[in-house]
């Protein structure tokens, strides 16, 4: 019998184990989260960092994010350990960025990666030092570069020839010799979604690799005054769960070094001391599957590394990285109210309930998106009704505003509950809009029972601040 996102066996009304549906996988949700015992407070509801979500739903509202700090900060040092260095491990601040965030990266040592000159603003207005930033994108605006520059921003990757003349125009009008990177298209493509695959050639980021004019950016950069050459970046996916990809990629672009090489000598590698693998490190999403264990990973990547500049006879370039996913998912969840519930007739006169939560899309457009898969619980009490057929969706005029599409979940879930989704942590409140006027939820940090609000919620006046006066 098929298996449901959360583990459960789909297609039919039966009686689950007792705890089952009321357990919360620990490689899913947040580390510190946890069921209440009979003798305590909100007996049932579901703590993280010590705070009910029972509490903070009446603090604050819904939908609320919450992030667990310790489980945020734990995942910062195990990137820094499996890579040998927190300033080997770049955030990847497009997954969900605030000025907490970036404060957070920059207690644990992590450097930063950003691809707008918002983000790149966000970031300095909490105080992180732009040596320790890398500025990402297609379409860097001459602006964005000007700013970049003028704030000292570390490294800069270079994604096209149009921008390398822009910014070798820009580094010679302020009088510096700006650090970039290539960006690589190895031709590697990760066994995930199509939209979220990014290191196949027909796709807007990088240079080829094979049909040269990866080499030929690269050569450019090192004739070039005003720009130096300190490391090739490549990107091959998202939700990549095996090694090989990362593996393969980091060989393909080694290819190109050693064309570097053999064109401009061993010194090259006196300023040439970068290779960026990117991201893409797959985390669980359900209770189905299974987290990338980063750590031998990491044990390959630079074991292949050393033996690859070995074999050119340059110095082992530092391998850098730049997880998102991997630290802010698992970190975060989205706490929803249960509203309306509807009963629907499906094949053969069997029904499937519609659990409508006061979000949606709009604040996780993942599923629409990409067909994203979530692990939901109930977390204002526990649940024994017998499994029927369920879909979770939102509030929007939208018939595809479905969260989670097909499970089989207790019947006795009612309105007024708290459900929530775990792992929400990347690309929700990072890709959440207005849509039906919604305004986006706040975001709420918790540790050691303490809870602090790090994005308030939006409001109507925040809509109509945007609002110009015109004519009559």
């Amino acid at each position: 019998m098929p298996i449901d996102g959360n583990g459960f066996e789909l297609g039919g009304y039966t009686r689950p184990d007792s705890t089952q549906f009321n357990e919360l996988p620990a490689h899913v949700w947040p580390t510190t989260a946890r069921r209440r015992g009979a003798d305590e407070e909100n007996p049932g509801s579901v703590e993280i960092g010590g705070v009910s979500l029972v509490d903070i739903a009446k603090e604050f509202g819904t939908p609320v994010f919450v992030v667990d700090e310790q489980d945020f900060r734990s995942r910062c040092r195990s990137m820094a350990k499996a890579f040998r260095g927190a300033e080997n491990v770049h955030y990847a601040s497009k997954a969900f960025l605030s000025k907490t965030i970036a404060r957070w990266v920059m207690e644990e040592g992590l450097h930063l990666d950003v691809a707008s000159g918002n983000e790149m603003a966000i970031a300095l207005a909490a105080g992180f030092p732009a040596k320790d930033m890398t500025f990402h994108g297609n379409n860097k605006s001459t602006a964005e570069l000007r700013d970049a520059i003028s704030a000292g921003v570390g490294k800069i990757v270079l994604d096209s020839r149009s921008e390398l003349r822009r910014l070798s125009q820009v580094a010679a009008e302020a009088g510096v010799v700006q650090d970039v990177l290539v960006r690589v298209k190895p031709g590697v493509e990760a066994h995930t979604h199509e939209f979220i695959a990014t290191a196949h050639e027909d796709q807007k980021f990088g240079f080829s690799l094979a049909s040269g004019s990866a080499l030929e950016a690269a050569n450019l950069v090192e004739e070039d005054d005003n720009l130096r050459l300190v490391g090739l970046h490549c990107h091959i996916g998202s939700q990549i769960v095996d090694s090989d990809g990362f593996i393969l990629a980091a060989e393909r672009v080694f290819s190109l070094v050693e064309k570097l090489v053999e064109r401009h000598g061993t010194e090259i590698s006196e300023h040439f001391n970068t290779l960026d693998l990117g991201g893409g490190f797959g985390i669980a999403y359900t209770a189905g599957e299974q987290p990338l264990d980063v750590a031998p990973l990491a044990d390959e990547i630079l074991t292949a590394v050393d033996k690859l500049a070995q074999r050119i006879g340059i110095a082992t370039p530092t391998v850098a990285v730049e997880p998102g996913r991997a630290i802010v998912g698992p970190s975060m969840v989205t706490v929803y109210e249960v509203g309306t519930l509807k009963d629907v007739t499906i094949d053969d006169g069997m029904t499937r309930r519609y659990v409508s939560v006061d979000g949606g899309m709009s604040d996780n457009i993942r599923p629409a998106l990409y067909g994203s898969n979530y692990d939901g619980r109930v977390v204002n009490r526990e649940v024994s009704g017998s499994r029927i057929p369920t879909r979770v969706v939102g509030k929007h005029c939208e018939s595809g505003d479905i969260l989670i599409n097909d499970a089989n979940y207790p019947n006795d879930i009612v309105e007024g509950d708290l459900f929530a989704l775990a792992a929400t942590g990347a690309y929700c409140y990072a890709m959440a809009s207005r849509y039906n006027m919604l305004t986006r939820p706040p975001v709420v940090s918790v540790c050691d029972g303490q809870v602090t609000q790090i994005l308030r919620r939006e409001t109507v006046q925040d809509l109509l601040s945007l609002e110009c006066e015109t004519p009559r």
